[in-house]
């Protein structure tokens, strides 16, 4: 697995954001994320991993393994939307419960087209 630079500043980009703002939001310095964006260094897997749950993508989008940059997963904190949290976590832990919440899901989104 190669880490694929230019999609990191493809999806920096994207984002709107400065190589500074990506440095911040990352909480690493500037001329540590240059050097990842510019391919002069390789970050870990850990890294990537976080890098794509920060910028919205996938480390596999950022591993050229895939061409879709859309995030495959997402990471949700309790201390940053408690109910939202509470009910991953009752979808999670009761399958009746879960079929309830998706089938009223279904039934917004689908009125929300019309």
């Amino acid at each position: 697995m190669s880490f694929n630079s230019r999609r990191l500043k493809e999806i920096r980009e994207n984002l709107g954001i400065s190589k500074a703002e990506a440095a911040r939001r990352l909480n690493m310095t500037a001329m540590g994320y240059g050097r990842y964006e510019n391919g002069q260094r390789e970050p870990s897997f850990q890294t990537i991993n976080y890098i794509a749950q920060v910028f919205g993508t996938s480390s596999d989008y950022l591993y050229d393994k895939v061409n879709n940059p859309s995030a495959n997963c997402i990471t949700i904190y309790k201390s940053d939307d408690p109910v939202l949290f509470d009910l991953i976590q009752t979808y999670q832990q009761n399958s009746d419960s879960a079929i309830r919440i998706a089938n009223y899901y279904q039934k917004l989104k689908n009125n929300k087209k019309e």
